[in-house]
């Protein structure tokens, strides 16, 4: 078998070499055994932690291909906001590049890459697909790649692993070995970050597996959960997401129900709390990369097995309704105060998915201001968080910093998220006197 092997050591683990099969007997004579150098591909809110987390004691590379990226990097500044200037200086062995050549010395690759969805809501695996061309065009035998990015049950071993034989020439268990351990970051979160919450790992070999296992726990305090295999731990990610995605969906159809019974969501909220075991979801607008997409891709497998999944589908589909939802009930509050909605002035406090997040993929904000655009009313947007450019040029909106409201004044204001830089702003004062002032958010209910 050809493979790395960890010896305990004071600092953790290093790399004695690589074992060999006979097969593979000629390839490694011309080898010379290398320092373990770990390499993280994508440097997003998933890639970065890792690269800064294993960069405390392992020689890593940090990898993007966006330049801008990595100059900020590495000046240890992250625009996202997830990684302060004390993450990086706490990883001296951290150094981050977007030139190819520089991974050719990495023996253990983890890809933590993007993995959306298309406008027709199937896996796009164009990112995933790209690093796996460019880790198995450097590829050595003994080296293991571990995947990170969130996909369907199967994918790793059906899409990737040949992708990677292709590119580079070599075997799976033979020659190379690959891992998945999903990852659980919750952008925003600073109470669960990378190191605080336990980390699933598996691998294509057990003994594969026990090394990725080893190298997580030794980086991870929290502690590692190895499972038998590759597509327990994809299923295990989905399934995570596409729970949260369902319990939300529930709440937002009783939001639609009760709404239509005259009765008040926030205050059944409230009383349903009371219960010691009452689970606390709320409803809400669900969007970023994890909870509206991933549901997806188990859909995906799911009907390509011949399984048609039914609360999978339709807790989307009644999530992906709330837009219209809200913008519904809001305009019906306008005409209860008399104001005529051809024309009213209304703000949206809140761009990004959700509170003190940068965070704007799949925020479902731009569809509640198309459907409120399409009921008459004139929407501005603020958010101080988000990059408005961005903003900008992917959905076109142009979004205020609160600073520019101070002498604004409309017919309602309907607030999404309220970040906490802004939490000492009271908007309802933005309000006219007859205005409306709602709450997408009951979770202070």
């Amino acid at each position: 078998m050809i493979l790395g092997v960890f010896k305990a050591g004071a600092k953790g683990f290093t790399l004695s070499g690589n074992e060999q099969a006979p097969a593979a007997e000629s390839l490694k004579s011309t080898q010379k055994p290398t320092p373990r150098t770990i390499a993280i591909i994508g440097l997003g809110y998933v890639g970065l932690p890792l690269a800064l987390t294993f960069g405390r004691q392992y020689p890593t590379i940090g990898f993007d291909i966006n330049p801008t990226r990595i100059n900020e990097l590495q000046q240890k500044l992250d625009s996202s906001g997830e990684c302060t200037l004390q993450d990086f200086l706490q990883a001296p062995l951290a150094h981050f590049s977007n030139d190819p050549k520089h991974l050719a010395q990495a023996t253990i690759y983890l890809i933590a890459v993007p993995t959306p969805i298309t406008h027709d809501k199937l896996p796009d695996l164009s990112y995933l697909q790209s690093a796996c061309e460019l880790v198995g065009s450097v590829l050595k035998v003994g080296d293991i790649v571990v995947f990170e990015s969130t996909t369907y049950p199967t994918c790793t071993r059906t899409f990737c692993v040949p992708l990677l034989e292709s590119t580079s020439n070599l075997e799976l268990n033979r020659d190379f070995f690959v891992g998945y351990s999903p990852e659980r970051i919750n952008p925003a979160d600073k109470a669960h970050r990378l190191s605080q919450v336990v980390k699933i790992t598996s691998g294509s070999t057990p003994e594969s597996a026990a090394i990725i296992d080893k190298l997580y726990a030794s980086v991870i305090p929290a502690g590692t959960h190895c499972v038998s295999s590759i597509e327990v731990a994809e299923a295990s990610k989905a399934l995570e997401n596409a729970q949260r995605d369902i319990n939300i969906a529930f709440m937002n159809e009783a939001y639609m129900l009760f709404d239509t019974l005259g009765l008040d969501m926030a205050e059944i909220l409230q009383a349903a709390r009371s219960k010691w075991n009452f689970l606390p979801f709320y409803p809400g607008l669900v969007g970023g990369h994890c909870i509206s997409v991933d549901p997806y891709y188990l859909s995906y497998i799911a009907e390509l097995k011949g399984f048609m999944p039914q609360i999978i589908t339709s807790s989307r589909q009644t999530n992906e309704a709330m837009p219209c939802f809200i913008a519904s009930k809001f305009a019906k509050q306008l005409e209860s105060a008399g104001i005529e909605l051809q024309g009213a002035r209304v703000l949206v406090v809140g761009f990004a998915f959700k509170k003190d997040c940068k965070d704007m993929r799949n925020t479902l904000v731009p569809n509640l201001c198309d459907e409120l655009g399409g009921l008459g009313l004139e929407v501005e947007v603020i958010d101080s968080l988000i990059d408005k450019e961005q903003a900008r040029l992917e959905y076109g909106i142009s979004v205020l910093e609160s600073s520019q409201l101070l002498a604004h004044s409309y017919d309602g204001v309907l607030c999404n998220v309220i970040h906490s830089c802004d939490s000492a702003i009271d908007f309802q004062r933005f309000c006219k006197i007859n205005g409306v002032f709602m709450s997408i958010s009951l979770d202070k209910a």
